[in-house]
């Protein structure tokens, strides 16, 4: 299985925009459309995959979050598991 970038689309309301695609750039799209439809089951129309491609391009260019003054937090890293060998910690007096 091809591991895609894009796994699956988002189903909100859509704003309705125009773009002109190069040719080359249509033949890619059409062909993306093709292998996610086999691999999902689905038939996808290659002009949904525009929006959810533009999303992870933006949500991917650290510049441009930076230029924009959002930043990115780092999922936090679970705290280590306390070993059931290790002795207690207090600080009481005994």
């Amino acid at each position: 299985m091809t591991k895609l970038k894009l796994a699956s689309l988002q189903d909100e309301k859509p704003v309705k925009l125009s773009v002109v695609l190069s040719a080359a750039l249509h033949r890619d799209l059409v062909a993306y459309a093709e292998i996610l439809s086999r691999e999902s089951g689905k038939t996808i129309e290659p002009s949904k995959l525009i929006a959810p491609m533009l999303e992870k391009f933006i949500a991917s260019d650290l510049q441009f979050a930076k230029a924009r003054g959002v930043e990115r937090k780092p999922n936090p890293k679970p705290a280590a598991p306390e070993s059931p060998t290790s002795p207690p910690t207090s600080s009481a007096p005994d």
